[in-house]
């Protein structure tokens, strides 16, 4: 486990899965309320309004039930990307460095000849 914890180490999966049930929750009972005539649906056109219907609803559902899920996936992704901006700082620095003594080495090599 990373060192956020076994509670935090798979936040994005987490919200996503969560946020797919609510949808699918929301799904069933646009389909029920669709089999049962209470939202007139007709044809491959009522089925596409009871799905748009459900990602509708499961919008402000996900957002006001999710919210720490939410959360804890931004910190999740945001101090990976961190991490990797850092490792490639380092990266860069050391390349940099390497580039540095190479010229130091050329200088000193033409200063001996002349």
């Amino acid at each position: 486990m990373t060192s956020n914890g076994p509670e935090k180490s798979h936040a994005t999966l987490r919200y996503t899965s969560l946020r797919v049930s609510i949808f699918l929750g929301c799904l069933l009972v646009a389909l029920l309320l669709g089999h049962f005539q209470i939202i007139p649906v007709s044809g491959e056109a009522g089925m596409i309004f009871l799905f748009l219907l459900a990602a509708v609803a499961s919008a402000p559902l996900s957002y006001a039930l999710l919210s720490k899920q939410r959360d804890e996936m931004s910190t999740q992704i945001s101090g990976k990307v961190s991490g990797m901006r850092n490792r490639t700082a380092d990266r860069i620095a050391a390349q940099n460095a390497e580039e540095d003594a190479v010229d130091d080495a050329a200088r000193a090599a033409a200063a001996g000849q002349s």
